[in-house]
């Protein structure tokens, strides 16, 4: 996914794009969702597209940490 917002001194959001076909009309729409998750070395920045996994809840909202950045 591509970093979208920072929201803090280590918690970025993060948007996942995917295509899903209509329900009912078949046509394929654009899908959005946004997760947050921690970036203890602060590696990234906004536009980056990076790599997330599953970790143990740090907060309400943050329940991933930074994997990898693809490329900035």
């Amino acid at each position: 996914g591509v970093v979208v917002a920072r929201s803090g001194a280590k918690s970025k959001t993060l948007r996942v794009d995917r295509k899903v076909p209509h329900p009912k009309y078949v046509k394929r729409m654009n899908v959005s969702k946004k997760f947050m998750f921690h970036d203890a070395a602060e590696a990234c920045k906004v536009g980056d597209r990076v790599v997330i996994e599953a970790c143990r809840p740090m907060s309400k909202a943050k329940k991933f940490t930074l994997k990898e950045v693809v490329y900035a």
